[in-house]
């Protein structure tokens, strides 16, 4: 053989490698990617039903429940214009309080209620993740535009 016919060799054994593991990473960010959604798009059918995905908003305020084993809550998450149950199964985080934002992190059971296996809170007044709190203001701009629509003139 040549070593002409050798370095070629070489150069697309390197590439083939190379595509092989390109490939192979982009699989694995596929599988981890995780959207986010807001109440209303959960409740408008816009959410996976087969992948996680997150979730988030504000914990509506009397919404609260604890089972009898202390770890099993159930909260409502709202955006002010939609709302979404929420179970969880965990120890929930200082922070989370109702009419706190929140994101949560899981799947739609086939009831429509979100089963979540990771719960997580704002971390200080003024912080809300930019999704929710994007989210927040979508949802409050339709609803006042809404309520100006429905005001006769």
């Amino acid at each position: 053989m040549k070593p002409r016919h050798k370095r070629l060799g070489l150069v697309l054994g390197g590439i083939a490698v190379l595509g092989i593991g390109v490939w192979l990473v982009l699989a694995a960010f596929r599988q981890n990617l995780v959207f986010f959604y807001t109440p209303s798009q959960v409740a408008g059918g816009e959410a996976p039903h087969e992948r996680r995905f997150r979730i988030g908003g504000l914990v509506e305020t009397g919404s609260l429940r604890r089972d009898g084993d202390g770890l099993t809550v159930s909260f409502v998450v709202t955006d002010t214009a939609r709302t979404v149950p929420v179970r969880y199964r965990g120890a929930l985080p200082d922070l989370f309080k109702e009419g706190k934002g929140v994101v949560a992190q899981g799947r739609l059971a086939a009831d429509g209620a979100f089963v979540a296996d990771e719960v997580l809170a704002k971390h200080d007044e003024n912080y809300m993740p930019p999704e929710a709190a994007q989210a927040l203001k979508t949802a409050h701009e339709q609803g006042v535009a809404k309520l100006a629509a429905e005001v006769p003139k």
